[in-house]
């Protein structure tokens, strides 16, 4: 059965086109080293919460969108295998000077084992 890692990142709204880039960049080496899927979602239709919400989630300021994302996975065994490639890749790497075009400290993320999958 499929695994995802899930994600939700506030992202400045001026970096939309610089984060679609390095997701871009990143999505087809995931795929190389197992993944079998990447999706990236800007968000345009977050309504409030009486408690919580995306937003506050990640403490997303005024300037900043929410991203939510995930990376589906054949299994959690090739998640576990594929993740450990990916971190050792030389590509993923931050090349100096260049800053991440998100803030990685109030990212929510986690994996997940599939309860449900129905498709069209």
């Amino acid at each position: 059965m499929s695994y995802m890692d899930g994600f939700v990142v506030p992202v400045p709204k001026e970096n939309k086109q610089a984060y679609k880039d390095a997701a871009a960049y990143a999505a087809p080496i995931f795929i190389e080293h197992g993944a079998t899927r990447v999706v990236e979602c800007w968000g345009d239709d977050i309504k409030e919460g009486k408690i919580n919400d995306f937003r506050t989630c990640v403490i997303a300021e005024q300037n900043e969108e929410v991203v939510f994302s995930w990376i589906e996975w054949p299994s959690k065994e090739a998640r576990v295998a594929g993740m450990a490639k990916v971190m050792a890749d030389e590509r993923m790497k931050p090349q100096e000077g260049q800053d991440m075009p998100f803030s990685g400290a109030r990212m929510v993320y986690g994996g997940f084992s599939v309860l449900l999958d129905e498709r069209a």
